[in-house]
């Protein structure tokens, strides 16, 4: 299944790298918004596909009567996707953001960055801000 959605997208990347070819340099922004739009809608339909099964298998858990804790390769594994996802998807956001609204467009993108894995970290580990010695006062 992989192989015919990469094999779609390399499809759609040469008939824009055609269409840039054809139409000019003029063209060339609505071109690579259109490709990045079609890179959107598949990132998109991944990460629904992915929050689908999440919230199937916890569905499955509630049924069974299981307690809904993560196993630890679970936790681990997608802490770390999650985490190289994010960074390779600046790359090309920062390029955007940068070229659209130079140092404040850049920051606005990485502070999102930040803020998305500061989110997922938060979700993983609920209790990461709260203070560990509240006992320990002086």
């Amino acid at each position: 299944m992989a192989d015919a959605r990469d094999t779609d997208l390399k499809k759609e990347l040469d008939a824009t790298l055609h269409a840039r070819r054809e139409l000019g340099p003029e063209y060339e922004s609505e071109l690579a918004d259109s490709f990045l739009e079609k890179i959107d809608q598949r990132i998109d339909g991944a990460v629904e596909r992915r929050l689908r099964r999440t919230l199937a298998e916890q569905q499955m858990q509630v049924a069974r009567g299981t307690r809904g804790a993560r196993s630890g390769t679970d936790s681990w594994g997608e802490r770390f996707g999650f985490g190289i996802v994010s960074l390779v998807l600046a790359i090309p956001l920062s390029a955007i953001g940068g070229a659209l609204a130079h140092l404040p467009g850049l920051l606005v993108t990485w502070f999102g960055v930040v803020g998305v894995n500061v989110a997922q970290a938060v979700r993983l580990n609920p209790g990461m801000f709260l203070r560990r010695d509240r006992g320990h006062e002086d």
